[in-house]
């Protein structure tokens, strides 16, 4: 235990170097940081489990930012307690072009930050995911492999945004202990106090969610031990509500929405050095003090050492889990799924193709993590291999993730995050809308996370338009660093997860269909799909036309090649199983799948983004309608005659 004494002049060298990046930089928000450094400082100083010199230690304790904004105090966390890639220059760099020192915390900048975080309710729903892939693993391979705590700083926005509800009430229900959130309860927003917006009892909330609560004065030292003493030894997920001063210290803006997001500024600041008695220059850190701080993660090197021995006698399995490596051969089954297609001919939707191909993945895979927003049976996500965490055992490898879309999303970022896990989660298409602020995420911080998204058009059928996506192939093809595949039969559906699985810098998207598909390839030795598109079915002799199509239109493409070579129109069908990996193959390729010929491209969703590559397009601009996925197809012109009467006009003109 640290004194007192030193605790204090320890907590204003982080509001002091937050107070001057943000000024300098003249962009930010100092409330939070000064608020809550000292609930920061006793965490870091006597409680979190991390090794600066070894930053990415799998045992480590996880902290995540959830108030985002707040982020100079976790760029001064991580200056003090002595991480090597941040440096003073970093710090005083803050918010410029080029600067680890973002305005919102990034993964991938500087080692100690262990998710991007910004948009609010995102990081606590994220730390879920990494509490659950902790007690998950935990359940695996045991306190001396892995056991440590996840904590969050989040503020009322965190609280006030729906997510948190989600994720919350998840981790309540699955009782994940080590998962720890300090809430900085100052009642203040940008617009002014809490109470203009919610009088939302938030303890009894979290209460009622299953959750452990404890409300301290977050400036009290020995409360903040108190607090996270107790929580350590909870059986509940904890809550601490820290009443804390937004702006501590600065005389006539501390308590209000002026400090909230804007610079206090020179006067005020001046008055705040004098305030708290701190008689040091701008991005001065005194000596002792530093010494301090850079004193206190020396703790943790027994347990890191002792870990380290322990992890290199623990295998390799456990060893490639970590650092995410799939088992050697772990496609050979799915490669047998494809040649038994192949020789079978089989007709299934692409649902089902994924179905098949999790029932060769899962077995093979001990990283892979499944789950669905209540809609297993739809997205048939759950298959022989995989079982269901609960409360009581949490060694499983599938999540329940109940109707919760949102939470489902950052979760699973959570679990990519923390490591040792490769998630997947289902839902239908339509409902990715609730996914994407998590999927914008998992783009950004260029994670492997799965999702499997069902019921990708107009081939819903009954359920009518709420349930029929229109839009979505355009919007994820417009996100970057996201894969969106749309395959058309069993072969590429496995050759889409055999990609998905393999690429560890970006999210993958399956959209697969409700309706059966023919299968169309003959050949699974090269995996096509790679290339983003390639040719199908090519033209018997010199090329009138190309027809590019994905998923569920690539076999009416196929037919209506049939019909215009009865016409004698010759054209070569283009299947476009991923838009993103045709996008970074050489130009000689691309002007070889495309040809020279005109190209007509049909997709049963929007027409946006397709004149890329066809000067025709054929799709859906309008939301559908209730009938059977038949009649629907017909209505709307997506059918194979209607391929070849739209192509034949088009030759014409």
């Amino acid at each position: 235990m640290i004194e007192n004494t030193k605790l204090k002049p320890m907590a204003n060298a982080i509001r002091f170097l937050a107070a001057d990046a943000i000024n300098k930089s003249n962009s930010g928000h100092p409330g939070m940081p000064l608020g809550m450094a000292d609930v920061a400082t006793v965490l870091f100083a006597e409680y979190i489990k991390l090794n600066p010199a070894a930053p990415k230690w799998f045992d480590r304790d996880r902290f995540v930012l959830s108030a985002g904004h707040g982020s100079m105090l976790l760029y001064s966390l991580l200056y003090l307690t002595g991480y090597e890639d941040i440096t003073l220059e970093d710090i005083k760099n803050f918010r410029q072009f080029g600067a680890k020192t973002a305005g919102h915390p990034e993964y991938g900048h500087l080692d100690g930050i262990d998710m991007t975080t910004g948009p609010l309710g995102q990081g606590i729903s994220s730390a879920v995911g990494m509490a659950l892939a902790e007690r998950m693993l935990n359940a695996r391979y045991g306190n001396s492999l892995c056991e440590h705590y996840t904590y969050v700083i989040a503020g009322d926005g965190c609280l006030m945004e729906g997510i948190s509800e989600e994720s919350a009430s998840l981790a309540g229900h699955l009782r994940l202990n080590k998962l720890i959130v300090f809430w900085d309860n100052n009642n203040i927003t940008i617009d002014g106090t809490v109470d203009k917006a919610s009088s939302v009892n938030q303890t009894a909330r979290f209460e009622a969610m299953g959750w452990n609560t404890i409300n301290i004065d977050g400036h009290n030292y020995t409360e903040i031990r108190r607090a996270i003493e107790l929580a350590q030894k909870s059986d509940k997920p904890t809550l601490i509500a820290c009443k804390t001063t937004i702006g501590y210290g600065a005389p006539t803006k501390k308590g209000t929405s002026k400090c909230h997001g804007s610079p206090l500024g020179a006067e005020e600041t001046a008055a705040m050095r004098k305030a708290l008695d701190w008689n040091y220059g701008e991005f001065e850190v005194p000596a002792e003090v530093l010494r301090d701080w850079r004193q206190t993660q020396k703790r943790n090197e027994p347990a890191y050492k002792k870990w380290v021995e322990t992890a290199a006698a623990a295998g390799a399995e456990f060893r490639d889990l970590i650092t995410g490596k799939l088992p050697q051969g772990w496609d050979a089954a799915l490669n047998g799924v494809k040649r038994q297609a192949i020789a079978d001919k089989t007709k299934v939707a692409t649902r089902k193709a994924s179905e098949m191909c999790l029932k060769a993945i899962v077995p093979h895979i001990p990283q892979i993590v499944g789950g669905s927003a209540d809609l297993a049976a739809s997205n048939l996500t759950f298959v022989e291999g995989l079982k269901t965490v609960t409360k009581d055992d949490y060694n499983g490898n599938n999540v329940m993730y109940g109707i919760r879309e949102h939470a489902m999303g950052a979760i699973m970022n959570g679990m990519a995050l923390h490591g040792g896990v490769i998630p997947y989660g289902g839902t239908f298409f339509v409902f990715s809308d609730y996914l994407r602020p998590s999927m914008r995420l998992a783009a950004l911080m260029g994670i492997r996370v799965i999702y499997v998204l069902t019921h990708d058009s107009i081939g819903v059928g009954e359920d009518g338009p709420t349930h029929q996506p229109i839009e979505h192939l355009a919007s994820y093809r417009a996100m970057p660093n996201i894969l969106t595949f749309r395959p058309c039969d069993v072969v590429e559906t496995a050759e889409a997860w055999q990609i998905a699985l393999t690429e560890s810098k970006r999210p993958s998207l399956l959209a697969l269909s409700r309706q059966n598909l023919p299968l169309l390839r003959t050949s699974a030795e090269q995996n096509q799909t790679a290339k983003g598109a390639y040719i199908i079915s090519p033209a018997e002799n010199k090329r009138e036309a190309t027809i590019i199509a994905t998923g569920s239109e690539v076999s009416a493409a196929v037919e209506a090649q049939k019909m215009l070579r009865e016409k004698g129109i010759d054209v070569a069908v283009v299947s476009m199983p991923c838009m993103e990996l045709f996008e970074e193959q050489s130009e000689n390729y691309q002007l070889e799948v495309l040809g020279t010929a005109p190209v007509i491209s049909i997709e049963a969703g929007s027409t946006f983004g397709w004149n890329r590559y066809a000067q025709k397009t054929i799709g859906l601009d309008t939301f559908g309608a209730s009938a059977p996925a038949d009649k629907l197809y017909s209505y709307f012109g997506l059918t194979a005659s209607h391929l070849a009467e739209e192509v034949t006009a088009f030759l014409n003109r």
